[in-house]
Formats: C-alpha cells, sequence, structure tokens
C-alpha cells in the first residue's frame, strides 16, 4: 500500500512539474507572439508571429544543407543567396565581410574581373563621384551625384508602406526614385525625394478621359518640385512589347483614382504608345513632354533589334542635337515585374551585357554621347555589377530587386498574387502590417550608401579617384577558351570617349 501511494505520489509531482514546464512553454509562446507582433524590424515574424521564426532557424541551417544536400550559394536564380545575403547585411547595416575564401567560380565564362592598379589610390586621394547634369538646355535641368538609384515601381505594384519606405529611402540616400508608370502618389511626394515620372503606354496620371496624353495634367504634375524628370517607358525587360499588368486585386480605390481607371478591374496597358510608330514620333513626344514641363526628359526601352536605334540617332543628328532626349534607360533582357507572360519574360531581348556597351558605342559613333545620358538596368544589385555597368559606359545605374530586397523581399516569387508575406508587393493590410516604413527607409539608405562605397572600393583598387573614372580598360571577361580579355578589346570605344 505504501508502495502505491508513494507511486502515486511520484505521479502527481510529475504531472506538476510536467503542467509547470507546459505552462512555461505556453507563456513563452505567448511572449513570442506579443514580442514578434510589436517588433518592426522583420515583417514575416510581424505577419507570422512564432511561427515565422522557423524561417531564419532554417535560413541559419541552410549553409549546412545546401552544402550537403542542395544547391550552393551562387546557383539560385534569378538570385543567388550570396547576393541577396550581401543586401541584407547592407541594408541591416552590419558586417559585410566574408572569410576563408570566395565562394564565387572566377572560371565560368563571361566572369569580369576588375584589374587592380599597382598604386591604387589613397584614401586622401579618393573624391566623391562627380556630378552629373540632366537636360543642360532644358529650363530646369536636373544635376545629381548619385551613382545608384531605385528603378521603376508603381504603387499598385508595390504597397503603400513599401512605397512611403523607398521615397523616405531616396531621400535619406540622396538618391532619386523612379514612379514607375502608376502615376506619382502622395506616399511618393510626402518625404521630398527626387522624383523620375514614368509616362507608360497608358498614360497614368498624366492622361485625358480618351486616355490620350494631356499637356495640362502634365504641367500640373511637373510642378510638382520633387519631379526632376521625365521617362516615357517604350519597354521593360520582364516582357518587351507587353504592357503593364496589374491584377484587380491590386485595384484599390486610391490607385484607380491615381491611374484613372476603374477600381477592382485589370488594369492592362497597351502593348506600345499608339502615337508611337517611328523614330520621329519618339523624338515628337520627347519634345513635347519636354516642352510642357520644363525638365529632362527620355525614354525606357529593351535593345533587341537595333536598326531602329541608328536611325533614331541619324534623326537627331538631321534635326539637331537640342531634339534629342536627355536620356536613354536601357533594360535588360533579364528585368523583373511583378506580372509577366513567361514567354517574354524567358526570350525576349537582349540582355545588358550585350546592349549597354552597343548603345553607347553607337552614341559615341553619331556624336551623342555627351548630348544623350545613359541609365542602364537589370539585376545590378551588388557593387561589382554597378562598377561593371558605369565601366562600359552608363552614367547612372537603377535597381528595382535589390531595393526590395533591402525592403525584405525574400524572392518568395508570389508578386502576382497579392500574398507577398513581408508586406511589399500586396494590398492586403494584414500582411502590409509587418512593413515598417520608418525602419525600412533606414534599410533603403544603407543599402544605396554600402553600393557606392563598394563600387568606391572597386574604383580605388583600379587606380582611380572616383567611380565614375572607371573605363573598359580596367575590366576583363573570361572567354570560352578560359582566358580573359579587357573589355576596351572586346568593345573598342572606352569610356573616357562617352
Amino acid at each position: 500500500m505504501d508502495n502505491m501511494y508513494s507511486m502515486l505520489s511520484l505521479l502527481e509531482k510529475l504531472s506538476v512539474i510536467f503542467i509547470f514546464f507546459i505552462g512555461l512553454g505556453v507563456l513563452a509562446i505567448i511572449y513570442m507572439y506579443i514580442v514578434d507582433r510589436t517588433q518592426t524590424k522583420q515583417a514575416i515574424r510581424r505577419n507570422y508571429p512564432v511561427i515565422g521564426r522557423f524561417r531564419y532557424l532554417f535560413e541559419k541551417q541552410g549553409e549546412f544543407f545546401r552544402q550537403y544536400f542542395f544547391s550552393m550559394d551562387r546557383e539560385e536564380l534569378p538570385f543567388n543567396r550570396a547576393e541577396r545575403s550581401w543586401v541584407y547585411r547592407a541594408a541591416k547595416n552590419v558586417d559585410r565581410t566574408i572569410a576563408f575564401g570566395s565562394t564565387r567560380n572566377i572560371e565560368l565564362t563571361g566572369t569580369i574581373m576588375f584589374m587592380n592598379c599597382a598604386f591604387p589610390t589613397l584614401e586622401e586621394d579618393a573624391v566623391p563621384p562627380s556630378t552629373i547634369t540632366f537636360g543642360d538646355g532644358c529650363r530646369e535641368p536636373y544635376s545629381t551625384d548619385s551613382l545608384f538609384n531605385i528603378s521603376a515601381m508603381s504603387y499598385g505594384a508595390l504597397s503603400a508602406p513599401a512605397v512611403k519606405a523607398l521615397s523616405n529611402g531616396a531621400a535619406k540616400a540622396g538618391c532619386w526614385m523612379n514612379t514607375g508608370e502608376g502615376g506619382v502618389s502622395e506616399h511618393h511626394l510626402a518625404s521630398g525625394a527626387d522624383l523620375v515620372y514614368q509616362i507608360g503606354t497608358a498614360k497614368y496620371g498624366v492622361r485625358d478621359e480618351q486616355g490620350q496624353l494631356c499637356d495640362k495634367k502634365l504641367a500640373e504634375v511637373a510642378a510638382k518640385p520633387q519631379i526632376k524628370m521625365f521617362e516615357i517607358k517604350m519597354s521593360q525587360g520582364a516582357k518587351p512589347g507587353k504592357g503593364g499588368i496589374l491584377p484587380g486585386n491590386k485595384v484599390t480605390a486610391e490607385i484607380a483614382k491615381i491611374r484613372g481607371i476603374p477600381q477592382g478591374e485589370d488594369s492592362i496597358s497597351p502593348n506600345a504608345h499608339p502615337e508611337i510608330k517611328s523614330v520621329q514620333d519618339i523624338l515628337v513626344m520627347v519634345n513635347r513632354v519636354r516642352d510642357v514641363t520644363g525638365k529632362p526628359v527620355g525614354f525606357k526601352v529593351v535593345i533587341g533589334e537595333s536598326l531602329w536605334l541608328t536611325a533614331l540617332l541619324e534623326e537627331i543628328n538631321s534635326q539637331g542635337s537640342e531634339f534629342a532626349p536627355d536620356f536613354i534607360t536601357i533594360d535588360s533582357a533579364d528585368g523583373g515585374t511583378g506580372a509577366a507572360p513567361q514567354p517574354l519574360m524567358d526570350y525576349v531581348g537582349l540582355p545588358l551585357k550585350e546592349s549597354l556597351p552597343l548603345v553607347v558605342n553607337l552614341l559615341i559613333k553619331y556624336g551623342l554621347r555627351d548630348r544623350i545620358r545613359v541609365i542602364c538596368s537589370g539585376k545590378l544589385i551588388t557593387p561589382s555589377k554597378v562598377a561593371w555597368a558605369l565601366a562600359v559606359g552608363a552614367d547612372a545605374v537603377n535597381s528595382a530587386r535589390g531595393f526590395m530586397f533591402s525592403l525584405g523581399c525574400i524572392q518568395s516569387l508570389q508578386c502576382n498574387k497579392n500574398t507577398c508575406p513581408t508586406g511589399i508587393t500586396t494590398h492586403n493590410a494584414k500582411l502590409q502590417q509587418g512593413l515598417d516604413p520608418a525602419d525600412k527607409a533606414e534599410r533603403v539608405a544603407n543599402y544605396h550608401k554600402y553600393v557606392q562605397y563598394g563600387v568606391g572600393l572597386l574604383a580605388h583598387s583600379c587606380g582611380v579617384k572616383h567611380a565614375r573614372k572607371l573605363s573598359r580598360r580596367h575590366v576583363r571577361i573570361i572567354q570560352d577558351n578560359g582566358l580573359s580579355v579587357a573589355l576596351d578589346k572586346l568593345y573598342p570605344y572606352n569610356h573616357a570617349e562617352k
């Protein structure tokens, strides 16, 4: 009997202990839930309290599993883990150094390498990037020293908190932000950041009731001091020959009002500007917008068949360089977007490694390089890729997905579904609450800062005083035979001639 009582007493004690630990576990879960819901640093944890913590646990275990079971750091697409990890660390302002050795294979065909100088630039000799001016002949030219800027992402494709964070981050960083074709909102304007207003094929924000370009609305937009330049979107890398696509479930009342379209209906832009059917028409629209606004005007395009570009430059020389666009934005065929048909995303257009030197060389050939600035975009999210573009001949580089990563994007590939788990590309209020604009604005500014800093490191290693002094002779590229060739030999005109 005593043994039975002893056994029952032991069971009671074990039960009490078990209940105690269960209670502790419940309290811990409640505590973690409250902490995750109230913190603003990580959107995943805020939107998915407690459960979201597993994402960071798995991420830390990722190196082990990739090493022995799955893909390595440099194998993922469209952006590999090494690239994304660098952006995350830069945005968070934490250590960006690595140890032991690079995981990058420098023997692959197409690999680029910067040529260090025997006499690198000393810190006291380094200077900030030179200032460039767009539209010298405009009533209101635009000058900037930023090498790296926020590419076109529409309010609609992005959520309101994301636009606020990017706009405030751009203001802190001193770079420009492209509005995308969805028009300009109060979320863009509130920070005072420099803005490039994009005119898409649907003319959102500057169209009349028939969907045609409206001079009155153009003038109203141009009157906003934050708007520094206008970009006519002819095509974009993810879908050349196809207009913008915004699913109806992302067309909120506010977005519908800004765009001048019905709420809740799919927003499908025309494949091209109906009034642009020739190179002469391009110049007509560029000059019309510039005359109305008084500000620099250029166009964005994916290069494919390029005979039209030669015809355009010949037409400019025939009419006079004052009629030229103030800039050309070249988008790479591997650009991204919120929604696009797969055949266009996978198979149409030239990648930037071919189109950028092609355009720069043509501008030099026709004597227009000093007149027309060159901006480029397309998977240029790290300092090495930005430096490569500057060396080839770009005046400035734009990035969309790089800045999305700085906001916390985890490449979940749900941009077109209104279910983005980080709140960046969704209008679901519950998911948006995970994205704190104030915190993410700091990350945007940090990311910009360290891209420019990294580009400077490469420039100084090559022996030049600032990044805009980089030229093609500073870069070599691996050929099929495993040996490298300098870019100034591969593309004869060098950066100094631009």
